[in-house]
């Protein structure tokens, strides 16, 4: 087990804090729309022409997509059922299906773009006999140093893949450039380095993906965009150039919101043990960090400054939220997850267990 810490907690807006104290009833996720919609503006102005889309996965929340709708030039989906979902709520909408492993039914889906993989999903979506416009996905063989997540492996094809599937393409089936995401967790030094590279191609429209480096150790901390969006005007030379971020949109406007039930000491070890757990809020469990939190007191507190670890109330030792930070906490506090607003309840296992699941409020001025 780690060393005690400190809290990491960016400062909480009051209005969140006092939405959180309100709830009716938690386990909940609150999300915060204005604070969304500001940074997503922020976003949307920083890349100028690059055009920016959404990667839906991250958090497919409808009045979460709502926000974002406002400012991105398209969504990325990655399965029918995403398509279904946004389609159902923008029709219109520009739509790039990527994802690998797609089905018959999945190349027929209407789209902007088709992220295709293979040289074999390439051959069934050119069976289909309908007209298509496609982006080769490109696993380019290049070193990415300092990078939280790496998609190496069967993601996209090497040069050789991309090489046999550059003659068939036609007028009804057309080939409109390439698409890379390489790696997740980069600063902004790290992915124009790597856009650099990938753009020393001869196509005239480059998807380069997500990948924004989202610190939970430091949650004030955020992705330089304005030295992502001037790097990438030098880079596209006239170019069509387009992202699709998701995580580094969406993660700042979300916070999960719970409920000490017990407190208890093991050995020495003193352990808050919270209403829900990561059958909610998987994302500590995944990445291996502890969520950023704040406590709301609701009384005197059972531990006081003192290394707590935060566990929900599953059976496993693996549901832990933060482990060893210094607090204060008692039964009854409300405890604020803060980072919550990706890749957080739509990735959790919430069956497990069959215990309740969370409701969802929006936080909208």
């Amino acid at each position: 087990m780690t060393g005690p810490r400190v809290p990491a907690s960016a400062a909480i807006d009051p209005r969140v804090l006092a939405a959180a104290a309100a709830l009716p009833g938690v386990p909940a996720y609150l999300y915060d729309l204005p604070a969304l919609d500001e940074h997503v503006a922020s976003v949307r102005r920083a890349l100028g022409a690059v055009e920016l889309y959404y990667a839906v996965k991250a958090n497919p929340d409808a009045e979460v997509l709502r926000v974002l709708a406002g400012h991105v030039d398209g969504f990325e989906v990655s399965s029918a059922g995403e398509h279904a979902h946004v389609t159902g709520l923008f029709p219109g909408a520009k739509v790039a299906l990527g994802g690998p492993g797609k089905t018959d039914a999945e190349l027929r889906l209407p789209h902007h773009r088709l992220h295709v993989e293979s040289p074999n999903e390439l051959r069934r979506l050119l069976a289909t006999g309908l007209e298509a416009d496609v982006l080769l996905r490109l696993n380019p063989d290049l070193p990415v140093e300092g990078a939280a997540l790496t998609m190496s492996g069967p993601f996209g094809m090497d040069e050789n893949g991309v090489a046999e599937c550059l003659p068939l393409f036609g007028d009804r089936v057309r080939l409109r450039g390439l698409h890379t995401h390489l790696a997740s967790g980069l600063d902004a030094e790290q992915l124009l380095g790597l856009a650099r590279r990938l753009l020393d191609n001869p196509y005239e429209e480059v998807n380069l993906g997500g990948g924004m480096a989202v610190s939970y150790e430091s949650p004030w901390s955020r992705f330089d965009w304005e030295a992502y969006g001037s790097g990438l005007a030098g880079l596209g030379r006239g170019r069509r150039l387009r992202i699709e971020p998701g995580r580094a949109l969406t993660v700042y406007c979300g916070y999960y919101v719970t409920r000490v039930v017990d407190v208890k000491r093991v050995r020495g070890q003193a352990y808050a043990i919270l209403l829900g757990g990561t059958h909610h809020l998987r994302t500590p469990a995944t990445k291996g960090h502890d969520q950023p939190f704040t406590v709301l007191p609701g009384g005197r507190p059972d531990f006081t400054d003192e290394p707590v670890t935060l566990v929900g109330q599953l059976c496993t030792p693996k549901d832990v939220f933060a482990r060893n930070i210094v607090t204060s906490v008692g039964v009854g506090d409300t405890v604020v997850f803060e980072m919550a607003g990706a890749y957080a309840w739509n990735i959790s296992h919430h069956d497990f267990l069959m215990h309740p699941k969370p409701a969802f409020h929006h936080l909208r001025a």
